[in-house]
């Protein structure tokens, strides 16, 4: 598996699972709503610690800087 996302997608989706946890915590989501986006946190948590996201692979998205791998050949 190698990585497909970027150091800013991943600390923007473990925000916004922050921001879904505070939410759900202070009672301002609830029932399915709370539990929809919960999901999604855990997801987003989830593949932010491991830097690949399967979405992003199913559409062709890399978010992560490419290695430069220019070599001279003799």
């Amino acid at each position: 598996m190698k990585k497909n996302m970027g150091t800013l997608d991943r600390v923007i989706r473990v925000v916004i699972a922050l921001i879904v946890g505070v939410l759900y915590f202070t009672g301002t989501i609830s029932g399915t709503a709370a539990i929809v986006l919960g999901a999604i946190s855990v997801i987003f948590v989830l593949t932010s610690l491991v830097g690949f996201c399967p979405l992003y692979a199913l559409v062709g998205i890399k978010t992560c800087k490419v290695a430069n791998t220019t070599e001279k050949v003799s």
